[in-house]
């Protein structure tokens, strides 16, 4: 027996019966050989860790753009917060704990340069409009890999195609709305869980805040501080879920309601704040500029290939902060230069 063989069989007999067996994949669109040391998610795990587009996160923006300071989030460490929230409450709730780390470490991927601005941009100027969850699922079927994709199982496609939420409903019992997974329903909840708090946190540390400023309903239901409210927010996940009485990943009513006060309040305090509105709004004209002369010059692009504007978006989309500044400064900047004798 190998040891993939013996870890499906601990996952057999630990698992909740409603878990998602690696074992009992859906399997991929290029079928493969089974690895003899790896289950499956695992390796969809490690192929997602050693992507290109995954390094790139460290050097995307979260909701500041180029603070001035260590400690801010990334595209990259919000990740890994989303990823180690998720799989606390898999553990509890006895769910395949490697598909969720799978489908939170690539829920993201095709996330923009400059954050949901950047998002906004491409959607308004591309024709077929613009998704970061969308993109996600493309980077992962067909930019990674030189062209090829990493050729991932269906349940982690479909986990990364349907986290996100935007500001539509945290919860719903609609199941077009749902992962197809329970693992799938926690990263999705996990991401809010996840953003909502650091994103405060950071506007605390930007001084966008003050301690006085969070709403009193959010400290006396959630608590006073970030490892409070994180703590209490999982912990309701983990005792309002019954996946004996239905297969749905849930919030108490209080924590809730408390949560979405919280992410109404961000949008209106934060995420429009005049410091934060104004970077992005550069941001936009620069990625304008980048789309308009890589439409008009296409020669340019520096794509392989003959041009399409599905390759465009493809190559803005997987733009890092720094290298969309870089690249704009070069097309638009003058540079110095000489004439040797």
């Amino acid at each position: 027996m190998t040891p993939r063989e013996r870890a499906e069989q601990r996952e057999d007999k630990f698992l909740h019966p409603m878990a998602t067996r690696s074992a009992a994949t859906a399997g991929r669109e290029r079928p493969e050989d089974r690895c003899t040391v790896r289950m499956e998610f695992q390796r969809d795990r490690d192929r997602i860790v050693h992507s290109k587009s995954f390094r790139r996160l460290s050097r995307k923006t979260q909701v500041f753009l180029n603070p001035d300071g260590d400690h801010y989030r990334t595209r990259m460490t919000h990740t890994l917060e989303v990823t180690q929230i998720a799989r606390t409450i898999a553990r509890a709730l006895h769910l395949n704990e490697d598909l969720v780390e799978a489908i939170a470490l690539g829920h993201d991927l095709g996330h923009t340069p400059f954050g949901h601005s950047g998002e906004a941009v491409l959607n308004k100027v591309s024709r077929n409009g613009f998704h970061h969850a969308v993109q996600s699922l493309r980077v992962v079927e067909h930019v990674e890999n030189g062209g090829e994709g990493l050729n991932l199982t269906e349940e982690v496609r479909d986990g990364i195609l349907r986290h996100t939420k935007g500001k539509g409903p945290i919860l719903t019992r609609n199941p077009d709305a749902l992962p197809a997974t329970l693992e799938g329903q926690i990263v999705r909840l996990s991401d809010i869980l996840a953003y909502v708090n650091h994103d405060l946190e950071d506007a605390l540390r930007a001084n966008l805040l003050s301690e006085g400023d969070i709403p009193p309903e959010v400290v006396r239901h959630l608590g006073a501080t970030h490892r409070e409210r994180i703590g209490n927010l999982i912990l309701s996940v983990i005792e309002t879920t019954d996946l004996e009485r239905e297969p749905l990943v849930l919030l108490s009513d209080a924590a809730h309601e408390t949560l979405v006060l919280l992410r109404n309040y961000l949008y209106e305090h934060c995420y429009d704040h005049p410091t934060v509105r104004v970077e992005f709004e550069k941001a936009e004209r620069l990625l304008r500029d980048l789309w308009t002369i890589f439409s008009e010059k296409r020669q340019w692009s520096g794509l392989e290939g003959e041009f399409s504007e599905e390759k465009l978006v493809d190559y803005l989309a997987g733009m890092t902060d720094r290298y969309a500044i870089r690249k704009w400064e070069s097309l638009f900047v003058p540079q110095s230069w000489f004439v040797k004798a």
